[in-house]
């Protein structure tokens, strides 16, 4: 029973990271459903929503002025969800400066409420057919939206997601390691939606039709998750494009606190599954069990592998297991110290703090006890 056990924790964690893309290059090669882009100049609406940004908020409408993008067809708004510093006042000094007046709404909301009731009550009040929304601290490349855009050529996308990239890498601890956990995370991404649907997108950038905007409820803590998934369910794709590009520094990728974060939110998504059992998506509740649901299991199964390899450790194969198991955690706490060279031997470190995470954001998402939404 021991073996048994052993053997189903170490594929619950060999699968979801290596297994799932091997299956995902075998499916595209033989059923890959390729969206259609096209150059289309559709009324757009940039939205930012904002929380204490003060540091970025000039930064950012400079830079979404400067998209390649007809300045007719593109509203640039951002929400500021009860901010209590100055980036409602720099927002609108910089808009003023730079004469964009006209082309920056700025929607002041007194009380921080959460980012949902933010975007909520935002959204419908904009108006371009398509709404990209961004982070504030996010740079997005001169073409990344006329990018992003191309893919609502074919009618069957609903939504889209760019991709982001790793700048100043070398200022955070794990920033090489986000630098390429985030070039694995590109190839699903962009796998999936050539199959089907991409679930999810990354909050840097990524845009959807307005009249499809689904109202999550408050508390909604991975909203540019919860918001592209919701969208699929209603039967569109959600594409994935590389081609549009935001940039984000690595201090603003790292911290333990936001991969708790984000693991609570995978807890909190995993009632989305049943949009795709009825109608039926086979494609899609498989993406989502591949790719979320399993790797919540994936931390528990890590522990049980370990525990059990030391039960077994008699038997010859299990203490070569065993020793790479050791030589595994004992890379990543040393990892944790030290910034190893070459870069990757320091991913061990990175993998197991993610998943470190998962046991906090089970807890808080299970329990209720830390407000894990926009605070």
């Amino acid at each position: 029973m021991a073996a048994w056990i052993f053997w189903i924790s170490a594929a619950l964690v060999v699968y979801p990271f290596a297994g799932y893309p091997l299956a995902l290059l075998l499916l595209r090669l033989l059923f890959a459903r390729e969206i259609h882009r096209g150059e289309i100049e559709p009324q757009a609406s940039l939205l930012i929503p904002a929380y204490n940004e003060a540091a970025v908020i000039e930064a950012k409408i400079e830079n979404a002025l400067s998209l390649d993008y007809p300045p007719e067809k593109l509203e640039i708004a951002i929400a500021s969800d009860g901010s209590k510093d100055s980036t409602v006042a720099l927002a609108r000094a910089c808009a003023e400066r730079l004469g964009a007046s006209s082309r920056v709404r700025i929607f002041d909301y007194p009380i921080n409420r959460g980012k949902i009731v933010a975007l909520n009550e935002t959204v419908p009040q904009l108006t371009g057919e398509i709404v990209v929304l961004t982070d504030a601290a996010s740079i997005l490349a001169p073409n990344s939206l006329r990018r992003l855009v191309s893919n609502f050529a074919d009618p069957r996308v609903g939504a889209a997601g760019g991709i982001y990239r790793i700048r100043g890498e070398d200022s955070s601890l794990t920033g090489a390691q986000e630098k390429i956990y985030w070039y694995y995370e590109s190839f699903l991404k962009r796998s999936e939606a050539a199959l089907d649907s991409t679930l999810g997108a990354h909050g840097s950038m990524y845009a959807i039709r307005k009249d499809l905007y689904p109202f999550p409820p408050p508390g909604t803590i991975n909203d540019d998750w919860v918001i592209p998934v919701r969208i699929a369910q209603r039967g569109r794709r959600v594409a994935y494009d590389p081609s549009a590009v935001a940039y984000e520094e690595a201090h603003e990728m790292s911290g333990f606190g936001r991969h708790v974060r984000i693991m609570a939110g995978n807890v909190q998504q995993m009632k989305e599954l049943r949009g795709f059992l009825w109608p039926p998506r086979p494609l899609c509740a498989f993406f989502f069990l591949s790719h979320k649901g399993l790797r919540l299991l994936a931390p528990f199964a890590m522990l049980a592998a370990l525990g059990l390899n030391f039960l077994l450790s008699n038997a010859p194969l299990y203490r070569l297991l065993l020793a790479a198991q050791l030589a595994f955690y004992s890379l990543a706490a040393l990892g944790g110290i030290w910034k190893l060279h070459p870069k990757l031997l320091r991913l061990p470190f990175y993998f197991c703090r993610v998943n470190a995470a998962a046991f906090f954001g089970v807890y808080h998402a299970l329990t209720g006890r830390r407000r894990m939404s926009w605070s």
